[in-house]
């Protein structure tokens, strides 16, 4: 786990990479400069401390610089009858390009954001992981081309400004979506896809290399035991070698669910005396009961961390700054302290991210596991309006009442806002709010949203596609992956093994949800190895008082940054709408205010603290 960065016809500034990004590689820093190449690594040491240093040559033609952890790269070597100097993934990474060039990938099984230069054929070969665990973004124009695993790292190297467009993406989703960034001439590579870049001429093509598309579109026909068996084989697996494929102490972040839970206890089998590490914060629910009777199952070295928001208005700003764009996620706070709590007492820590989007973990999947609300029904749409327009909105997000007015609220539109209404919800049925003066923003995600609606899978399906690609990719995993490295501290998702990928998709629809049980098949797996206490808990993640904080502790805050004069929400918002928002004096339940408020504060933060910084 290191951070990246690199050019072509640009000379990269060292100490303005350290100053950005040292906390991604705290214990070493190298640049390598040849041709018309920089490339800089900040190595955080896991794998092969003495050995695996970069950038990394090879046989005076290849030099590789790497963010990641290839699991499986010893099994490969001993696959393939490949030979190295050193017992480091990097070099596999290296030993595999020299033999196959860029269709090595699907060998590996892994995290990975790498860019390698090829001296004798004057071209960079840049790729990242299937999921998109690892990050990387780019900046090109006519003249350079510059790399960096952060956004701040690449502002700090250019004078890049602001692209308007991409920030009506981020009202409506919470982030920015696919390659959008908030900046001009900045993409962000893609999930699965890698780019060949010509160093001479500054040509590049980006290439889909996985898609979980491709897997949601066919259906196994194993039962259900065989699943069972199945995820329990992969998961085992995964787990294995994410424990066993480090230098360093490996822990495990234990709540009260059944996927670190399981997480953690297929780990004891491979280390009987784990770290697991349990959060609670104050007056929230508090999960530690729960997590303790796993680690007294398995008897692991547990440590439970009491979490405080009491320096949350002092701490926001840096906090919100990491993420170098507009972060709507306000779990991005707890995850923040938490990741800082656990880097006490070790470097690498397993968690449970991806079982909700590959097992049906979320309550919004259930309706869509009986109907298929993105075909076009106009009797159920037409009915839904009306139910909607005659019922007050709810208040209280986790009541019955609010699930329902949801439900309407989303069958009663089309295509894409079907998706936006059933998944974050931040403007939906107030989008009319949004000056966009006939900007059709929307056109680059309904087209992807179309080919994945119109595809011949059912309902559940869908919106399960569509949350691996936008909501994992643009949002679940960069906080983690922000908050865990901001404090060099290396996290590692076995439900994303490349096993579980390619397997889970294609499930039947029962197995995730059953009637209104979700994540049905891994509860199941569950009472092999969990209490049973915790096999039907709800799903709650981090419990987040985000309109007590909007309405309290953050009020004057909110109000310090969204209601200034030069405040750039009032170019995206009309003004009445804004103000009327601040003052709470529109037709509008708590819950979305304080959601809509939090999108904007994140924004404003972003603009003062990052964009107008120098």
């Amino acid at each position: 786990m290191c951070g990246i960065a690199g050019a072509v016809n640009f000379k990269l500034l060292y100490k303005q990479i350290d100053e950005q990004m040292l906390h991604r590689g705290p214990d070493e820093q190298a640049g390598y400069l040849v041709d018309n190449i920089d490339l800089y690594h900040l190595r955080l040491s896991i794998v092969d401390i003495g050995g695996g240093k970069q950038p990394m040559h090879l046989r005076d033609r290849y030099t590789i610089i790497f963010n990641g952890e290839i699991y499986n790269h010893k099994e490969i070597r001993n696959l393939l009858n490949l030979h190295g100097t050193t017992s480091s993934d990097t070099e596999t990474l290296l030993l595999l390009y020299h033999q196959f060039g860029v269709n090595f990938l699907h060998y590996l099984e892994g995290m990975f954001a790498f860019a390698l230069y090829d001296r004798q054929e004057k071209k960079m070969f840049i790729a990242r992981d299937r999921a998109g665990k690892k990050p990387l973004y780019y900046y090109q124009d006519k003249e350079k081309f510059v790399f960096a695993s952060e956004l701040n790292c690449l502002k700090g190297l250019l004078p890049l400004q602001m692209d308007d467009r991409h920030f009506y993406h981020y009202l409506r989703l919470g982030s920015f979506y696919g390659s959008c960034t908030p900046y001009r001439n900045v993409s962000e590579l893609k999930a699965g896809h890698f780019l060949l870049i010509d160093c001479t001429t500054l040509d590049m093509t980006d290439t889909c290399w996985w898609s979980i598309n491709d897997f949601y579109r066919q259906t196994h026909t194993d039962n259900f035991e065989q699943s069972v068996e199945k995820v329990d084989e992969y998961l085992n697996a995964a787990v294995k070698r994410r424990v066993e494929s480090s230098d360093l102490e490996v822990g495990s972040f234990l709540s009260g669910g059944i996927d670190s839970g399981l997480t953690t206890a297929i780990a004891s089998k491979y280390n009987n005396r784990i770290k697991t590490f349990t959060v609670s914060f104050d007056g929230e629910y508090d999960e530690a009961p729960l997590a303790k009777l796993v680690a007294e199952k398995y008897h692991t070295n547990h440590t439970e961390i009491k979490i405080s928001f009491d320096h949350l208005k002092n701490d926001l700003e840096k906090i919100c700054s990491n993420y170098g764009e507009p972060f709507f996620d306000s779990s991005a706070i707890p995850s923040y302290y938490v990741s800082a709590a656990a880097k006490k007492h070790l470097t690498v820590i397993l968690n449970g991210d991806g079982a909700d989007e590959l097992f049906g973990g979320y309550r919004r999947y259930v309706p869509f596991a009986k109907y298929d609300f993105f075909k076009s029904h106009g009797a159920v749409k037409n009915t839904a309006a009306l139910a909607k327009h005659l019922l007050p909105p709810g208040h209280n997000k986790k009541s019955k009442y609010n699930y329902i007015y949801r439900l309407l609220s989303l069958a009663s539109k089309n295509s894409l806002e079907i998706y936006l209404s059933a998944g974050v919800d931040i403007m939906e049925d107030y989008e009319t709010n949004i000056t966009a003066n006939g900007m059709n923003y929307l056109e680059s995600m309904r087209a992807d949203f179309t080919a994945v609606a119109n595809a011949p899978i059912s309902g559940l399906r869908k919106i399960m596609n569509m949350d691996f690609n936008t909501t994992l990719f643009t949002d679940l995993l960069v906080k983690m992956d922000i908050a865990n490295m901001a404090h060099s501290l290396e996290g590692r998702s076995p439900f994303l093994c490349k096993d579980l990928l390619e397997y889970a998709p294609g499930m039947d629809d029962s197995f995730k949800i059953n009637g209104s049980t979700t994540k049905y098949l891994l509860r199941q797996l569950a009472k092999k190895y969990l209490p049973g206490e915790l096999i039907n808990q709800p799903k709650r993640g981090f419990e987040i008082p985000l309109k007590k904080w909007v309405e309290k502790e953050l009020r004057d805050v909110v109000f310090d940054y969204v209601g200034a004069p030069d405040a750039i929400s009032n170019q995206f918002l009309q003004h009445a709408f804004l103000t009327g928002l601040l003052n709470n004096t529109i037709k509008i339940s708590a819950e979305k205010r304080a959601k809509i408020l939090w999108t904007l504060l994140s924004m404003e933060i972003w603009y003062k603290k990052v964009y107008l910084s120098k």
